[in-house]
């Protein structure tokens, strides 16, 4: 588990410091700041390497000294502006941006790992566990639901981030509010805005009706952005002035409404590296990012399988499942889960659909990652057909079983198991179809 805040405490109270690109072609490229001057410019040697033509090749270089930062324009052509004005040196405070050329640059605290003693509690929310790396989330998850900050859950698929941002939903004092999850993966660029903000009658073809979009629904309350790395960046864009404001406007409307809300986010990539790349606004990931909780995959905490599989058991009715141990749990243990909790979920759900008179868990009959002798979807390899027919069986075993585990795996979300193989969701969902995983549409 991996948690941290922006800003946070170094040693003597010194706030520990990085120089990021908020705006020109190499936008989201940082570097630490340290006391021995650190170069910035087009020369590739520089520390912070710019590809901006207007940027000389050794331009400035910036040293911590004590709580601030010298900065010394090393007679770079077009200079280094702070406030408005060409600088040769000067002392400037944490928040400081600077112009070069076409790029600004800004002084920001750097991220800071928590050291939080673990919660107490095995159980938070729908989250149920014994490792220390989880146990360490719901202290965190605890604390920030005491309080209006904003929170970005990033972990695998399936690793429970929405059941993390109902938790800090229900601690919190918006508890009695409503809690609105937008899935912003499964939304086309054209509908992302009517979605979040709302639109009025006759905004664009097909709104015969107005409609309010998530930040109206969970006013009072809380919403929570699921797979935030896929908004566009102009959706990006307009997602900030609604963070930064607390205000929306509908589509098509010309009237704005303030709306009182609590953000939690999450994702299954690394939105640093997609600043850097270039493809997520920084200004917007230090926004959602005041409190990134990075939950592990189950595979890097097995001991929480066997407190999973009794919670998901009394879930389903069973008021002593007997003890979680014994062949059945060394199943478990040694599969990779790479659906996470969500796949051990269907799993269990499997072995109670076809275990029938079973009451305890030994009695279960579990199948991990493999799929039952004599199915139909079995590779075998029929050396009795023309070739061109037998690979073609082979082929269609192949697609039955990968799909099926896909979408398994997404919880039967197709959008989100389209993004997950890579396909296109329309020609997953045909795929989906004509493999009888999904029923066709007459």
């Amino acid at each position: 588990m991996h948690t941290e805040a922006l800003g946070g405490g170094a040693p003597d109270g010194v706030v520990s410091c990085q120089l990021v690109v908020v705006e020109g072609p190499d936008m989201g490229r940082a570097i630490d700041l340290t006391e021995a001057p650190r170069t910035v410019g087009s020369d590739e040697a520089c520390h912070l390497p710019l590809s901006d033509a207007h940027v000389s090749g050794e331009h400035l270089s910036i040293a911590v000294d004590g709580r601030q930062f010298v900065v010394r324009d090393l007679g770079s052509r077009n200079g280094t502006l702070y406030r408005g004005s060409k600088l040769t040196e000067a002392r400037v405070p944490a928040g400081a941006t600077l112009k070069l050329g076409q790029t600004f640059v800004r002084v920001q605290p750097r991220p800071q790992a928590l050291e939080l003693p673990p919660s107490q509690s095995r159980r938070v929310g729908g989250l149920v566990a014994e490792s220390l790396a989880m146990r360490e989330v719901f202290a965190v998850l605890e604390l920030a639901s005491q309080s209006e900050v904003t929170v970005l859950l990033e972990g695998e698929t399936g690793v429970g981030k929405e059941l993390a941002a109902r938790c800090v939903h229900d601690l919190s004092q918006r508890r009695d509010g409503p809690f609105v999850a937008m899935d912003c993966g499964a939304l086309p660029p054209t509908l992302l805005d009517s979605e979040l903000f709302g639109h009025v009658r006759g905004a664009f073809t097909g709104a015969s009706d107005p409609r309010s979009g998530a930040f109206v629904r969970a006013d009072g309350g809380t919403l929570y952005l699921d797979e935030l790395d896929s908004i566009p960046p102009d959706g990006q864009a307009r997602l900030l002035r609604a963070l930064e404001t607390r205000t929306i406007r509908p589509v098509g409307s010309d009237d704005e409404r303030s709306v009182d809300i609590r953000i939690v986010a999450s994702t299954r990539r690394d939105l640093r590296a997609l600043v850097a790349e270039g493809a997520f606004r920084p200004d917007l990931y230090y926004r959602l990012s005041v409190v990134r909780v990075v939950i592990p995959a189950l595979r890097e905490r097995r001991e929480d399988i066997a407190p999973i599989v009794a919670h998901l058991l009394r879930q389903r009715g069973w008021s002593d499942p007997g003890p979680i141990e014994g062949p059945n749990l060394e199943r478990l243990f040694v599969h990779d889960w790479p659906g996470n909790a969500r796949e051990l979920r269907n799993v269990v759900d499997r072995a109670l659909a076809l275990s029938p008179g079973a009451r305890t868990f030994a009695e279960l009959r579990l199948s991990v990652g493999v799929t039952a002798a004599g199915s139909d979807d079995e590779l075998t390899v029929r050396s009795d057909l023309p070739f061109s027919e037998a690979k073609q069986q082979v082929v269609d075993a192949f697609e039955r079983r990968y799909l099926r585990d896909v979408w398994e795996r997404c919880d039967g979300n197709v959008s989100a198991a389209a993004r997950s193989a890579g396909v296109d969701r329309k020609h997953f969902r045909s795929l989906l179809v004509r493999h009888g995983i999904l029923p066709g549409r007459d």
